[in-house]
């Protein structure tokens, strides 16, 4: 008798939960769950935890790369490149965690709307399990009776019992994927959690990478003034920073003559024109205008000295954008400029980009005006995060604001 009055509780119970199963379409998952699901999940954890330690691990060690740098202070040309493709490196990993927080700032916007579903559907089951206790206690017995005295037939009585132990079997099968339901909800938490632990890392792991950028590029400035002020003659520096000039000089003019002779083999209405267009501000995020264009005092050696570009000041790592739209004939790493770029605009007009921690276009690209084409640095000759831009036309450097200022 027990047994039976068991059964016939279990089957109301089953009704019941077909009837919250129409309110919540999420619920529908409880019948779906499946051990496989119950694994995903849980896969999804660990490579969560994986993320974490591989966050924790993978800093860069910037004691480490200071000491293996001394060995080269004594060249400073080769002590700069040296530390420049290793603030390159840096500035990579920076960019691609901050690609990873934004990645997982989404998931976790997923994650917590599955947790909430689930969370949900838990409770709507939870309720429908006390309305079936509540019910079988009030009329449980009734019930029962209703049941047995409104068979026909000793036959028809065991079918009804046939029937209840079918049920009752079935709701056993519904009872354990409750429980396997109430696991996943705990996984779904769990995953949550440790999606945020893992974005939590990120952003303490960019911090980390952004400081140990900061110490070499103040490593760097120091080294570079002790360098010079090391040098016995004043003569002797000013001779070397004009060379480092006309070493730029001939780079650029160099890659000019390149240009001038490919234009020669182009037809007259293939030809790039400038159309006289106002350039776009090439460092949005810059803070000042750190050096002008024009006669100025040279920060390390304390002489006047011609200044071809402007110097911007602007965070590490924030957008360098092409002024004008044109062609990249020069997207590469040289001693005093650093990473640069220069871009091709038409009827003997050029740009360039000087000092840059990351290139992200190269040579032979069309780029469009406003297009994120670099990332600000303090690579080559630079002693701070900033971006020297210089424009020159029919061969020579001419100022900046003619073409920033409509």
């Amino acid at each position: 008798m027990k047994r039976l009055k068991k059964a016939l509780c279990l089957m109301l119970c089953l009704l019941l939960v077909m009837g919250v199963t129409g309110k919540y379409g999420t619920t529908a998952f409880a019948s779906e769950l499946t051990n496989d699901s119950i694994r995903q999940k849980e896969a999804e954890i660990n490579r969560a935890k994986e993320e974490k330690q591989a966050l924790q691990s993978g800093l860069t060690n910037v004691k480490e790369l200071k000491k293996q740098l001394e060995a080269s202070k004594a060249d400073l040309a080769n002590y700069v490149a040296e530390l420049d493709a290793n603030l390159q490196k840096i500035q990579a990993k920076i960019d691609e965690l901050k690609r990873m927080i934004s990645e997982k700032e989404e998931q976790i916007e997923i994650k917590t709307q599955e947790l909430e579903e689930a969370l949900e559907v838990q409770q709507a089951q939870y309720e429908a399990m006390k309305t079936r206790i509540r019910f079988m206690y009030e009329r449980g017995d009734t019930l029962f009776l209703e049941l047995i005295l409104g068979s026909g037939s000793f036959g028809e009585m065991l079918n009804k019992a046939d029937y209840i132990e079918m049920l009752s079997s079935y709701d056993r099968k519904m009872l354990d994927e409750y429980v396997a339901y109430a696991e996943y909800v705990a996984l779904c938490r769990e995953g949550l959690e440790e999606e945020k632990k893992v974005l939590d890392e990120a952003k303490i792991a960019v911090e980390e990478e952004e400081a140990s950028l900061n110490e070499l590029i103040a490593d760097k400035e120091q080294e570079m003034y002790k360098m010079s002020s090391d040098i016995q003659s004043k003569e002797a520096a000013i001779r070397e920073y004009e060379a480092e000039i006309a070493a730029q000089n001939d780079t650029i003019k160099a890659l000019e003559a390149a240009v001038a002779e490919e234009r020669k083999r182009l037809a007259e209405e293939q030809r790039r024109r400038y159309d006289g267009g106002v350039f776009t501000w090439p460092a949005p995020s810059y803070t000042r205008i750190s050096d002008e264009y024009g006669n100025r005092t040279h920060p390390i050696l304390g002489i006047q000295q011609f200044h071809n570009g402007l110097d911007m000041a602007a965070p590490g790592g924030s957008p360098i954008l092409a002024a004008y739209s044109g062609t990249v004939v020069a997207a590469t790493y040289s001693g005093s400029m650093g990473n640069y770029i220069m871009i091709d605009h038409g009827d003997s007009l050029y740009t360039i980009y000087m000092h840059a921690s990351a290139l992200y276009v190269s040579k032979g690209q069309e780029v469009t005006k406003g297009e994120k084409i670099a990332a600000v640095g303090s690579t080559g000759r630079s002693t701070g995060n900033h971006l020297h831009f210089s424009v020159r036309l029919n061969g020579n450097y001419v100022s900046p604001w003619n073409y920033l200022r409509g």
